[in-house]
């Protein structure tokens, strides 16, 4: 418990950060929505001249500029790419951060096993995104019901924001095992945005051709808010490719750290 809790204290800083970036996403791009649905038909003629990839990629249509809940979908595709780089960070962070700071030796001499080290950090990881996570849920609520000019899903909007955590779950768990591969990470950030954006790339690839094959290959398109709007539903199948890649690294990370030469200088 105390392990938990000094490293939930070390990451308490950056998490309260991350957290009101997010919020303030989220603010900053729902205000703009009764600008962007008042003049929809003059956004879609401007529109109209980008190619229909690049438009297919963000995610903008005549519905998504009228309607909130898929404003906010659209919205949702940046937002989910912050939560992306604070997950990856975090992954990487609790596992090489006694390498970094040279603190291993003094780590590894307590009288506890490294199972129970790694998992006091992975449990404060996740306990950080949970706030962060909370917080978010709670600006989304708030900000949709302001700006709203039409009832809409409340379930869809709460399926949507909801799948941040799942996401953010699959990079930590990414994160973690990128750090136990790598012997020494210099430089947390530009490790964690180089793979994050590679992986956001790829989904808007996938978004603009339609290819389902690099579908699987990104997290990003795991959960397809249009679906969602759709259907009131997850596609089951991605969802399980997903929690298959959090059990796979996250297990992976715990059998290689364990036996991991860890050096402090």
């Amino acid at each position: 418990m105390n392990m938990f809790l000094q490293e939930l204290k070390a990451y308490q800083k950056p998490t309260i950060i991350w957290s009101i970036s997010i919020v303030a996403i989220v603010i900053l791009f729902m205000a703009l929505f009764p600008a962007f649905s008042r003049d929809a038909d003059e956004f879609m003629k401007v529109l109209e001249g980008f190619p229909e990839e690049l438009t297919r990629a963000i995610g903008l249509t005549f519905e998504t500029l009228t309607n909130v809940l898929g404003y906010f979908s659209y919205a949702f595709l940046y937002i989910k790419l912050c939560g992306a780089v604070q997950a990856m960070n975090l992954g990487l962070s609790i596992v090489s951060k006694e390498t970094r700071n040279k603190t291993a030796e003094f780590l590894f001499t307590k009288p506890v096993i490294r199972t129970q080290v790694l998992t006091s950090k992975l449990l404060a990881a996740v306990t950080s995104l949970l706030f962060t996570n909370l917080l978010f849920l709670f600006s989304v609520i708030v900000t949709v019901e302001i700006v709203k000019t039409a009832d809409y899903s409340r379930q869809g909007l709460w399926m949507i924001a909801a799948s941040l955590f799942f996401l953010q779950l699959i990079f930590l768990g990414l994160g973690m095992f990128t750090a136990v591969l790598v012997p020494r990470v210099k430089s947390v950030i530009s490790v964690s945005l180089g793979l994050v954006f590679a992986f956001f790339i790829v989904g808007m690839i996938s978004s603009s051709t339609d290819d389902e094959g690099l579908r699987y290959l990104t997290p990003f398109n795991y959960v397809n808010d249009y679906y969602i709007i759709e259907h009131l539903n997850y596609e089951m199948q991605y969802i399980g490719i997903g929690l298959a890649i959090i059990c796979l690294t996250v297990i992976l990370s715990f059998v290689i750290y364990r036996k991991k030469d860890i050096h402090s200088v």
